[in-house]
């Protein structure tokens, strides 16, 4: 079920909402939450209902794992180190089945020449985030960081449904202790109504801004899938478009996600914060899906060592963990080089960062024009990353590339070439070419210049969602962001007209664009 449609807006959502309330009023605070797991099962399983057996399966299997090493942590025994190994393994074990076993007899065929053959294995949803989390889990039970958790309120923490499909990958610490309060399970109409204006803020997001710009990224990644060479414009139109496609699609469910679990009185962390604001990569990965970032430093890079064993073998951890960040986001070589291509970026970052502590001054470098030359340079950066993130094979990828680096030629407007037929012309303008600056239907260039540009400056310049609902602490984690979110700006949300006027026209216009399915990108992780 899709947070984008009918049936969940005017059904699944009131109905869940109501029941949970109605029972919580009464007093049967377990049996409300026993009802909300049950509704969180229930939207899984209206996907494909055979791989709800799946996910009951991880929740016994982790949690029991989860209570013997909480139980037996005070013996710091070799066996707790070999369960918490086997209770890793099979997670990864089954993940790795799911999701990359294709793959990775795929590729043993073309390198050994042989033809193992095996039935396409459907990718359950969410496998990913449920799996990470629950790892999370585990190795918190055996530091002897969590605590021996009511099952109930352990089904929920996995499957509540706000973040059951694509995050946050949210933590035990942070959820947990959420469900044990009252307060939860009486209806608020403040968190009712913050959470109703977050949800249709994300749900504009997805359906009109995001769904609306993928109009012009899709043909053109689809073109270079049948081999057309694209023109220098095509393929920066392309690319662009699907950076603020993905860009608003993500923010729109992270948005929608937060919006839903405030509604029950629950607060998510933080996942996404103006990732297109950040000043170089580092920055970046602490906006862009901010708890896998958490996840990968945390589960990963400080268990390889971090920063903590020499400069050369903290670029060796960067690119590990960067490599199985890439990998995590689906079985393909475009995401591993993709996660390479990042690594490769914050190693460099981490590089000049040390460089420029050392010979440039901190009031340069905090200065406006150095900040507005960095964030060009790191927009530049991530937009070339993504045209390798969304293409179908590094052939694709390639192709596009080239375009946008203009080694397929960039033709100018046929009146230019009188002008600088009368000059002297420069070695470099020799390979200009003249005609027609997109001669084939896959879009209105006007349009989408048009989209590309506000786009780009909504990204760059507006507040973004928990900036707007600063007042009244939208999200986990959100804190951080102090210096960001000053409160008492013009854009500050209020429940008053004004508001109510300008939510309920996104509202309507979102609703009116519930016409056709089209699932969230981060669905296929």
């Amino acid at each position: 079920m899709l947070f984008n449609s009918y049936e969940f807006i005017l059904l699944f959502l009131p109905l869940t909402l109501i029941v949970f309330f109605k029972l919580g009023r009464l007093g049967y605070q377990s049996v409300s939450i026993s009802w909300l797991v049950l509704a969180s099962f229930f939207f899984y399983a209206w996907w494909n209902p055979a791989y709800l057996l799946l996910i009951l399966f991880s929740i016994i299997f982790n949690y029991s794992i989860g209570i013997i090493l909480t139980n037996n942590l005070v013996r710091s025994s070799i066996s707790n180190r070999l369960l918490l190994v086997f209770g890793i393994s099979c997670n990864l074990g089954l993940i790795g089945y799911f999701k990359y076993f294709n793959f990775f007899a795929s590729n043993a065929n073309t390198f050994l020449g042989s033809s193992f053959s095996l039935e396409e294995i459907i990718l359950p949803l969410a496998i990913s985030f449920f799996t990470f989390q629950q790892i999370t889990y585990l190795v918190d039970a055996y530091q002897g960081k969590t605590k021996e958790y009511n099952f109930l309120h352990y089904c929920l923490f996995v499957t509540f449904f706000p973040q059951l499909i694509a995050g946050p990958i949210v933590h035990h610490r942070e959820m947990l202790p959420q469900f044990e309060q009252k307060s939860i399970y009486t209806f608020n109409y403040e968190n009712f109504t913050i959470g109703l204006t977050i949800f249709i803020i994300g749900l504009f997001k997805k359906v009109v801004i995001a769904d609306g710009v993928a109009n012009y990224s899709t043909p053109v990644f689809d073109a270079s899938v049948v081999g057309v060479t694209l023109t220098f414009y095509e393929a920066w139109i392309g690319a662009l478009a699907y950076s603020f496609q993905l860009y608003f699609d993500f923010s729109g469910y992270s948005d929608m996600a937060i919006g839903l679990a405030r509604m029950f009185g629950i607060l998510l962390p933080l996942n996404f914060h103006s990732p297109y604001k950040a000043n170089n990569i580092i920055d970046f990965w602490g906006r862009w899906h901010m708890t896998l970032s958490r996840f990968l430093r945390d589960y990963v890079y400080i268990p390889l060592g971090g920063n903590r064993k020499g400069v050369a073998r903290r670029y060796v951890n960067l690119m590990c963990t960067m490599l199985l960040g890439g990998l995590w986001h689906g079985a393909g070589w475009t995401f591993v080089i993709w996660g390479a291509v990042h690594g490769f970026y914050l190693a460099i970052n981490h590089a000049w960062r040390k460089l420029t502590s050392k010979f440039i001054s901190e009031k340069y470098l905090n200065s406006k024009i150095n900040i507005f030359i960095m964030r060009g340079i790191t927009f530049f950066a991530v937009v070339i990353s993504w045209v390798i993130f969304r293409a179908e094979d590094m052939s694709s990828a390639s192709s596009i590339l080239s375009s946008m680096f203009g080694f397929n030629g960039i033709p100018l407007p046929t009146f230019f070439k009188n002008i600088l037929d009368n000059m002297d012309m420069p070695i470099f303008l020799t390979g200009l070419q003249y005609g027609e600056l997109i001669d084939r239907s896959y879009f209105e260039p006007g349009k989408a210049l048009i989209w590309l540009s506000v786009l780009f400056f909504a990204v760059h310049f507006l507040p973004n969602t928990q900036q707007i609902m600063n007042r009244y602490s939208p999200a986990l984690g959100i804190e951080k962001w102090k210096s960001e979110n000053v409160k008492n700006n013009w854009w500050d949300w209020q429940p008053v007209k004004r508001w109510s006027v300008i939510v309920s026209i996104l509202a309507i216009l979102a609703l009116l664009n519930l016409t056709q399915v089209s699932e969230f990108l981060y669905f296929q992780f």
